[in-house]
């Protein structure tokens, strides 16, 4: 009898794309699978549940992440404000404006930071789904590394966002941070950590990708 293949072939509407830390290359490798996949024929769109950034583009509707704003044009589609749904920009240390939707939600920028998931989630997740129905493929960066656990309570555009979609993670490192099969590696293991007391996302992980670096700056 035919043997079943292995979950990592099944046909995906998702691909996660999250990494070991802040900085790590998730935003350019998310800009470069879209337009690859747009180059094979692929509707594809990009999406990033929760942004902490100043640097912003307007489109129909409002603002977006400069990140999501490229990464719709290299997958060669009109910008959406669903595509950055939540959208944080710092003003001071203790202090954000929170952008919904595209626009400022001057409520929801006076709650303290670990206040406002419940009320954020609920639109993010909504955009996800729209996106999902609309496209054969969406790409979803991650934020900061799934391993702080300290904001696990407040994080939108990592796991939660994967299960939702029924993704599979492509966790992305610097030369030097990844093993070849991210395993092992001191500073990947508080990642694998996690996911060892979390087996529903262990699952999800599927491929580690070294972000190449001018060897210069090793």
């Amino acid at each position: 009898a035919p043997q079943p293949a292995p979950r990592w072939a099944r046909v995906v509407s998702a691909l996660s794309i999250q990494g070991v830390s802040s900085f790590a290359g998730k935003s350019l490798v998310v800009t470069a699978l879209a337009r690859a996949f747009r180059r094979r024929g692929v509707r594809v769109a990009p999406f990033k549940a929760q942004n902490m950034s100043n640097n912003a583009r307007v489109v129909a509707g409002g603002e977006i992440g400069v990140a999501q704003y490229l990464q719709a044009l290299a997958a060669g589609i009109a910008p959406d404000v669903r595509m950055n749904p939540v959208l944080v920009k710092p003003e001071a240390d203790s202090l954000s404006q929170l952008v919904l939707l595209g626009k400022v939600d001057h409520e929801l920028s006076r709650l303290p930071w670990r206040c406002r998931p419940a009320s954020l989630w609920p639109v993010a997740e909504a955009a996800l789904h729209e996106l999902l129905d609309e496209f054969e493929l969406v790409l979803l960066e991650g934020a900061g590394s799934p391993a702080e656990t300290n904001l696990e309570s407040t994080d939108l555009a990592n796991m939660r966002s994967a299960r939702t979609a029924d993704a599979p993670v492509l966790l992305v490192g610097h030369r030097g941070r990844l093993s070849r099969g991210a395993a092992g590696h001191d500073h990947i293991r508080p990642v694998l950590q996690m996911k060892i007391h979390k087996p529903a996302q262990s699952l999800l992980v599927h491929a580690a990708v070294p972000e190449r670096r001018d060897e210069r700056h090793h």
